[in-house]
């Protein structure tokens, strides 16, 4: 895993410094069990821990390879209670360049998310984050439509091989990392993202960085 550049630092320490980060797996986290009273209990979990949030961090060797941070502000430092393998942009670090490059940086507001996502064919479907637009550094050319997903169905099943041809509803390889804009990771993590975010309460905002 890299390490986070002294740029990185400056942008997401709002409270001081970051604790050690886990260890990432590519297989998804064992979690506890969620509290049984839902959101109610998730609102809860979330006022008497402390304030959460995602952090993505940018991986400047490898688009494909960059970190998806659950992250808990704290007094002096800031926590990882998770972080996973994450994807965004088809390679291309121009953050001006729509449908191709990779998220700009800069704080996001998160807003909405759902588990059966119908964004029909070749579209974003299942598991899926909402965040807002962002206007990227050249002051004109505005990132739209920006998600945290994964490839699947909208019941969040997996679809069927497509010989030959990488199917839009099922997670393939390695190359599913890339997308248009988008934060993707695998099926496994995006649901394990859901039930810790379920478990500790939802973050209101996602920080870019690199």
């Amino acid at each position: 895993m890299k390490r986070l550049t002294t740029a990185a630092l400056t942008g997401i320490l709002l409270t001081g410094g970051l604790a050690a980060v886990a260890q990432p797996t590519q297989a998804a986290p064992a979690r506890q069990a969620a509290p049984a009273s839902g959101t109610a209990a998730s609102q809860a979990a979330a006022g008497s821990t402390g304030k959460y949030y995602f952090l993505f961090d940018k991986n400047q060797s490898d688009p494909t390879k960059s970190k998806l941070y659950f992250m808990k502000s704290l007094p002096g430092k800031d926590k990882p209670i998770t972080s996973y393998r994450a994807g965004s942009g088809n390679g291309s670090k121009d953050e001006c360049a729509p449908m191709r490059g990779w998220l700009p940086n800069g704080s996001y507001n998160v807003l909405g998310h759902e588990k059966h996502k119908n964004g029909g064919k070749k579209g974003i479907n299942g598991y899926a984050v909402h965040v807002q637009d962002k206007v990227c550094k050249n002051g004109r050319t505005k990132r739209t439509e920006l998600f945290i997903h994964s490839e699947m169905k909208p019941n969040g099943q997996q679809g069927p091989k497509l010989p030959g041809q990488d199917s839009p509803y099922r997670w393939d390889g390695a190359g599913d990392y890339y997308s248009y804009a988008c934060i993707k990771l695998t099926p496994a993590h995006i649901r394990d993202l859901f039930r810790t975010a379920d478990r500790y309460g939802w973050p209101k905002q996602l920080k870019v960085v690199s």
